[in-house]
């Protein structure tokens, strides 16, 4: 019997499974700084201090108050440093740490990392929400049948009326004329008001990032789809079955287990984001890294504000999505 040692793939898990964020932020940042303090930008030469690298509820992240496109996590700090792909990104981290990801050797990481001590991160803490639940109101069902939902659709969905929302226990001001549905996964709620604006639009919810929702949709499945919202999940599901959703279109919801779910249970992944910049950014970066297929509401669209398949399947009907799907032979 030949065995062999088992190769670890090289992900972002598996590096910050042997070193830190600030770990990563040490290494590779120029100038001098330290967490929490604004410090000189290493991407140009600035009289004014105008960077941070800052700690927040377990992350450690960076941002540029000169330059709106200069910010993320430490990965992204390298991308943004090196001027490199994500992949490429990773590479780096593996081989100036002495991981042994990639290669396979023995991680000579401690001799970098042991030489300074590590800071206290405040761990992420999730807010407390509790709902009072209420009968949809006929305005509600309204702008659900929109979307071609019905009251059947929204309680296999596990969308809520809201009555109240208690925020950390103390009871959240509800305009009584507004919109509010509650999503539920398991215990933990997100707020949904879809005519507040774009900041208000969601109130903080203690739904973890990495949920993805519809697993019981890939199973055994030919082709995946892949979205980013349970409304994008819904309309597309009157369509093709086989669609999850995560919960947002960062890479930071594709944990290697629900990457390891998908591919799994799937024999192709295509990804349904936005088709807006920032959207096509982000597919554009995590097809790449996983390997997934794309498939984004065509650009043509972007005229008259449809950016996802929610807003498509509201103004041009399921058929429009089933032609599309058609089209890109995801289905026959």
């Amino acid at each position: 019997m030949i065995q062999g040692k088992k190769k670890i793939p090289l992900t972002k898990e598996t590096i910050l499974n042997l070193i830190s964020q600030y770990d990563i932020y040490k290494l590779y940042m120029p100038n001098k700084w330290e967490l929490n303090r604004i410090c000189h930008s290493p991407f140009r030469r600035d009289s004014q201090k105008s960077f941070i690298i800052g700690s927040k509820f377990g992350e450690i992240t960076h941002k540029d108050f000169a330059d709106s496109n200069i910010k993320g996590n430490c990965f992204n700090f390298v991308q943004q440093l090196l001027q490199c792909d994500y992949i490429t990104a990773l590479k780096s981290i593996d081989s100036n740490f002495s991981l042994g990801i990639s290669s396979g050797e023995i991680s000579r990481h401690t001799t970098i990392v042991t030489t300074y001590k590590q800071p206290e991160i405040e761990e992420k803490k999730y807010s407390t929400i509790q709902c009072v639940t209420r009968k949809f109101t006929n305005e509600e069902l309204q702008y659900w049948n929109e979307y071609h939902q019905d009251i059947a659709d929204l309680k296999a969905n596990n969308v809520f009326s809201i009555k109240s929302v208690f925020l950390n226990k103390e009871k959240f001001v509800l305009k009584d004329t507004e919109l509010r549905f509650g999503y539920l996964y398991d215990d933990r709620w997100k707020i949904y008001r879809p005519f507040n604006d774009s900041k208000t639009k969601w109130m903080p919810n203690n739904v973890a990032l990495d949920t993805l929702e519809g697993q019981e949709n890939i199973i055994d499945c030919d082709t995946a789809i892949i979205t980013k919202s349970k409304k994008d999940l819904m309309v597309l599901k009157k369509v093709y079955p086989c669609v999850c959703a995560v919960q947002n279109e960062s890479n930071g919801c594709f944990s290697t287990s629900n990457v390891e779910f998908l591919k799994s249970n799937s024999k192709k992944q295509i990804l349904a984001f936005d088709s807006d910049k920032a959207g096509v950014h982000n597919s554009l970066q995590i097809t790449k890294q996983h390997d997934f297929g794309y498939l984004n509401v065509p650009r043509s669209y972007l005229s008259d504000g449809i950016n996802d398949f929610a807003a498509l399947g509201k103004e041009y009907g399921l058929e429009t999505i089933k032609k599309i799907l058609t089209r890109k032979k995801i289905i026959t």
